[in-house]
């Protein structure tokens, strides 16, 4: 028999039934859930027939972390401290610039900062080690002497560079790599007991988007987010302090990201915090009809909305103001404003 996957169905309306469940202890409830399978399928169900360990995986709180509790939707603000990211590239890469842009974010409602001196995008080299500490660690120790508090992520796939970030002051970790690129970075993170994101990827960066091909793009990248907690679990992290990311854009068609933002709820059977990282993609713009990263804020923000109505706890995003505005605009309707 085909193993059996739950969906819970989000709802954010103030018209809730009795017996509906929180979503992931957060602002979405259910009552209802979707029922997959490999083979195709199974129906719908009601969440008072679920199985106990699903719906208490499904429904219950996280843990907070790095200083944030996730009953509310959180910001992180995106700093690439590098000369080649595809949306910002070269714009924050000197010391100067990255301190001023890390305190506009938080200035502009960022509740955590990821700060990244390696580049993700499609065809991206990998950067050495001392180069991409060189990059990071100095805008996080800078922060830290200025008496910025806001929890800091270090966005990279390398033990080195993350041990320097933490040791520097960062809280969390942002692997894309999901612990897969480097086989020390799981001592590491059970050694600090930082918190750590995993996200799925196919393939490096150099040829993620060459030929990326899945059987099921949402129940395949469920499995290996799956597979990659049950590793960072044996190597002694636990899973009250992971955070998962499906990795939109990452070894991904257009179809492929469609379906994983369509079926965002599932991320939350694995029990984790889950983070959504799509801002700006090139999805966005082929189907906008944005040619030029920096004009796919639109879409972006209909897209956040839609990871917003689906529980989804952080959102990575360039453009922090905006997206602040947005967010409270949409939980002023979906909680009463002034009520």
């Amino acid at each position: 028999m085909s193993r059996l996957y739950y969906r819970p169905i989000a709802m954010t309306d103030a018209a809730r039934p009795a017996g509906a469940l929180p979503l992931a202890g957060g602002w979405c409830w259910f009552d209802r859930v979707e029922v997959l399978a490999r083979d195709g399928a199974r129906g719908i169900i009601a969440a008072a027939d679920l199985p106990a360990d699903v719906a208490q995986r499904l429904s219950g709180p996280r843990a907070a972390l790095a200083g944030l509790d996730f009953t509310v939707p959180r910001i992180m603000g995106i700093l690439n401290v590098t000369p080649d990211s595809f949306s910002d590239g070269g714009r924050f890469d000197r010391p100067g610039a990255a301190l001023a842009q890390a305190r506009a974010l938080l200035a502009a409602g960022a509740d955590i900062l990821d700060i990244g001196g390696e580049s993700t995008r499609p065809g991206a080299a990998t950067v050495p080690v001392a180069d991409e500490i060189a990059r990071t660690a100095p805008v996080i120790a800078a922060l830290r002497e200025a008496g910025h508090r806001a929890p800091v992520s270090i966005d990279t796939r390398k033990a080195d560079v993350a041990r320097a970030a933490l040791a520097a002051g960062a809280d969390l970790v942002n692997d894309v790599a999901a612990m897969g690129y480097d086989p020390l970075m799981a001592g590491l993170l059970a050694e600090t007991g930082a918190p750590v994101c995993l996200m799925h990827t196919q393939g490096t960066p150099e040829v993620m988007q060459n030929d990326p091909h899945y059987d099921d793009v949402l129940l395949d990248v469920y499995d290996h987010l799956a597979d990659r907690i049950a590793v960072a679990e044996a190597a002694g992290i636990d899973r009250a302090r992971i955070v998962v990311d499906p990795g939109i854009g990452f070894g991904k068609t257009v179809q492929h990201n469609l379906a994983l933002v369509r079926g965002l709820s599932l991320f939350h059977g694995l029990g984790c915090v889950v983070l959504l990282g799509l801002s700006r993609k090139r999805f966005i713009g082929t189907i906008g009809g944005a040619e030029a990263a920096d004009a796919r804020l639109p879409g972006t923000l209909a897209l956040t909305q839609i990871g917003l109505a689906q529980g989804v706890q952080i959102h990575r995003v360039h453009d922090v103001a905006e997206i602040a505005q947005g967010l409270a605009l949409w939980r002023a309707v979906i909680e009463g404003y002034g009520a």
